[in-house]
């Protein structure tokens, strides 16, 4: 991990993968995350597959580089013990409806008074002051009441989902932004402050940025579609052993292309080398694209198609990805040895900061593996930490226990 965050603290109470995804990101750039786990813990535990009950790839793969402490914040006891860590903490983080939030006592208005220097951000559904604010939110029903799902449907195919956690990872990151900017202005102005990062607003925000077209436009200029990206030739290319993706976007690539392909007549015309008007006719070029493609095989089509600098690129399989060259020369997938899972297969953090101060990343945690550390460091006594152990307000897995 980085250490560019070093010295910020954050209590996150999230769970799943939108939270998760967000403290992650804080955590792998060096912030002290703490994860605040009821004594059920993060159900997201629970995802296959595992070598240990409570320790699923999924959990592994989003919460490494943080603590875990357990807390029963339905007991009046749990209530104090958080209120002691909120007072010192930087951030907090959750993804819990309003309602819920508020009878769980960790809204804004009952923590934000314990600690005026305190980010408080609520990744939730839907923004707070909207009819849908307190409906249950996830990632299936976000894709669908987005328009991201209806964008996959055309006349021969339903509407269907992206078989990713799109959602919860576009709104993990739009929070992490927010609590970025949040503790900056916090640096200028020694106040904290709430952000609200809800998923609906921010999956439409990121769909629309293209999307919107004609309608940016009173009245609108074209449909409500970016109409590159719906072209029915807009997909992977057969060839005659496979499939790649081939991209000319500039004037000059489409000359080289249509060069290539014997259709110089068409890389002169006025139209195919006017950036407007090729435009309003992309899908026809996107035609000859795949008409061309079955002629010869991949290998030919990428090394002629690089030869000329026209972007490609072949149509990897996650299989494919591990052997990749390029990820394979920048580290990016790291084994890692974790002390109850034994050797993990780890992706490092994708960013990279020329000359910043790194640490060893830390393993996801145990459930409460680090309850007694963390309220240690908080302040409480050993003999004040047993008796919340003795009530269930806090708890630590058994000596015995692998995961």
């Amino acid at each position: 991990m980085f250490e560019l965050l070093k010295g910020i603290t954050v209590l996150d109470l999230s769970t799943v993968v939108l939270g998760p995804f967000a403290s992650q990101l804080l955590a792998d750039l060096g912030a002290e995350v703490i994860k605040v786990e009821s004594p059920e813990g993060d159900i997201f535990r629970a995802a296959a597959p595992a070598r240990h009950p409570g320790m699923g790839a999924g959990f592994l793969n989003l919460n490494r580089n943080k603590r875990s402490l357990v807390l029963d914040l339905k007991t009046d006891q749990g209530q104090a013990t958080l209120h002691r860590l909120v007072a010192q903490a930087d951030v907090l983080l959750h993804n819990i409806r309003p309602a819920a939030a508020r009878k769980l006592g960790i809204d804004h208005d009952t923590l934000g008074p314990l600690n005026p220097r305190l980010v408080y951000c609520a990744a939730v559904g839907f923004g707070g002051d909207g009819p849908y604010a307190d409906d249950p939110a996830y990632d299936d029903i976000m894709q669908a009441i987005s328009g991201l799902a209806s964008l996959n449907h055309t006349p021969d195919s339903p509407p269907a989902f992206a078989p990713t956690v799109l959602a919860d990872k576009v709104a993990g990151l739009y929070a992490t932004v927010g609590i970025a900017a949040a503790l900056l202005q916090r640096e200028r102005t020694g106040q904290g402050g709430a952000v609200e990062a809800p998923m609906f607003e921010s999956l439409v925000s990121f769909l629309l940025a293209e999307h919107l077209a004609g309608h940016v436009f009173e009245p609108p200029r074209g449909s409500l579609r970016y109409d590159r990206l719906m072209t029915p030739y807009r997909r992977p290319y057969q060839t005659a052993d496979g499939y790649i993706a081939v991209l000319p976007y500039t004037s000059r690539h489409w000359q080289r292309f249509l060069d290539l392909v014997g259709r110089d007549d068409l890389g002169r015309a006025e139209w195919v080398m006017h950036p407007a008007r090729r435009s309003e006719r992309i899908g026809e070029l996107y035609q000859v694209v795949a008409e061309c493609m079955p002629s010869h095989g991949n290998e030919y089509w990428l090394t002629a198609l690089k030869e000329r600098d026209i972007p490609c690129g072949p149509v990897n399989t996650l299989e494919d990805l591990l052997a990749d060259p390029h990820l394979r020369a920048v580290d990016f997938f790291q084994e890692v040895d974790h002390p109850s899972e034994g050797k993990l297969l780890a992706t490092r953090h994708p960013l990279r900061f020329i000359d910043a101060p790194t640490r060893p990343d830390r393993p996801a945690p145990r459930l409460g593996g680090d309850s007694r550390d963390v309220l240690r460091e908080a302040g409480f006594a050993d003999t004040a930490i047993d008796a919340l152990l003795a009530r269930g307000v806090v708890s630590m897995p058994a000596a015995n226990d692998p995961g």
